[in-house]
């Protein structure tokens, strides 16, 4: 038993979790603690057409490229999801980031809005799971917000007002959880994931060699 279950592993199609929620949520938090103990887990690095920051690295940040290196990426359909503004900075998903780990058995996980969401879910349906996070409450979002000492009172009265263009979307994903705590979050979306790898669809070329093997087994049961 244990050898077809260690089989089923190794053959089975990664995932893409991809989540989403209003700033100030905590979804940065959440997913650097599902990596701390998923090793399975790879984060996608996006491309971006913007100069690199301090401190940001090249290939751990973002993939730091030109306007002309984006287009013509554009115009080969390598991405899963692209934004692309002509008035600002661009950012994108490659395709060939994202299946490199995929085609392994290795899960991505994605920081992502419902806009890019809407976009990976209509060019890889069956791989593409989507998850929504709610705070607990407007009150305890700005506090959040408040307390993380990052953005002026300006900004973060900007982001507030944005909150419910952001939760409007909610109905569009596949599952929907109330951040409260770290621990609790982390562990409902641990399960998700738990749960979303066992689909047929994710395992079906493992599942289809097990099951052939199986009825070759009760043709020569006598």
């Amino acid at each position: 038993m244990e050898d077809v279950i260690n089989y089923l592993r190794k053959v089975r199609k990664g995932a893409m979790f991809l989540i989403d929620a209003p700033s100030g949520t905590g979804k940065g938090t959440i997913i650097k603690e599902l990596m701390k103990r998923d090793d399975k887990l790879r984060f996608s690095v996006s491309v971006t057409t913007r100069p690199p920051r301090n401190n940001e690295v090249d290939g751990v940040d973002y993939y730091f490229i030109s306007d002309e290196q984006y287009d013509k990426y554009k115009a080969e359909d390598a991405f899963y999801e692209y934004v692309d503004s002509q008035y600002g900075n661009r950012y994108a998903t490659l395709r060939s980031e994202v299946d490199s780990f995929l085609n392994v058995g290795e899960d991505v996980i994605f920081d992502i809005d419902w806009v890019g969401a809407r976009q990976m879910k209509e060019k890889a349906p069956d791989q593409v799971v989507t998850i929504y996070m709610l705070p607990p409450s407007i009150k305890e979002l700005r506090r959040r917000l408040e307390g993380r000492k990052t953005d002026s009172q300006e900004v973060i009265d900007k982001r507030m007002g944005m909150v419910v263009d952001k939760l409007v979307h909610w109905q569009e994903f596949d599952y929907v959880v109330v951040c409260d705590t770290v621990e609790d979050t982390v562990e409902k979306i641990r399960r998700i994931i738990s749960g979303e790898r066992m689909k047929r669809v994710r395992q079906q070329e493992g599942l289809s060699t097990v099951v052939n093997k199986l009825i070759e087994e009760s043709k020569n049961d006598k």
